[in-house]
């Protein structure tokens, strides 16, 4: 098992929203007997109101600032030696202070998913994403936060089921 993940048991998954990582996560974690966590509907639960609500009403900058403070509660658990996988917003990764969190306590793993097939996704689930209501903006977005999540310890291909993205994780060298 590669070091970094002995020392701090955490595995983030990293990609755009719609790219698979709450599912993902979700299977590997029981795949692994680990702690699952999805970092926005904790959010969510914590503040009885949706992601979207958060953004409409506050701002991102204060979404980010308890998005941040989220994550930091499950670090504390990953140094303790907890074992996680952790299924994190869109844009969490790409935050530099979380950034340095989360590559300091585990393995960041991009799930890398083609832009059509997540327009596809958040279309047919149908919720309302904050950062997806112009289609010009969300692939800007898209494009402009890919060499954020390029930083990841790997890449694994989104546009595969769940089950294959999974296998693609365990087949990682991190466990060797």
């Amino acid at each position: 098992m590669h070091l970094k993940l002995k020392r701090t048991p955490g595995i983030y998954l990293a990609g755009f929203m719609g790219s698979g990582k709450s599912t993902v996560g979700r299977l590997l974690a029981d795949r692994l007997g680990w702690e699952f966590v999805d970092l926005d509907t904790e959010i969510e639960v914590a503040h009885q109101t949706r992601i979207f609500e958060i953004f409409d009403r506050h701002g991102e900058a204060e979404f980010r600032r308890i998005e941040s403070e989220a994550l930091v509660q499950h670090l504390r658990r990953v140094e303790r030696g907890q074992p996680h996988v952790i299924a994190l917003g869109g844009g969490a990764f790409v935050q530099p202070d979380n950034f340095e969190k989360i590559t300091s306590h585990g393995i960041a793993v991009w799930i890398d998913c083609p832009f059509e097939q997540i327009q596809a996704r958040i279309a047919e689930e149908g919720l309302d994403r904050p950062n997806a209501r112009d289609p010009k903006k969300l692939h800007e977005l898209y494009d402009s936060r890919r060499a954020g999540y390029a930083k990841a310890d790997f890449r694994v291909d989104g546009s595969l089921a769940p089950e294959a993205v999974v296998a693609e994780i365990v087949a990682l060298p991190l466990w060797k």
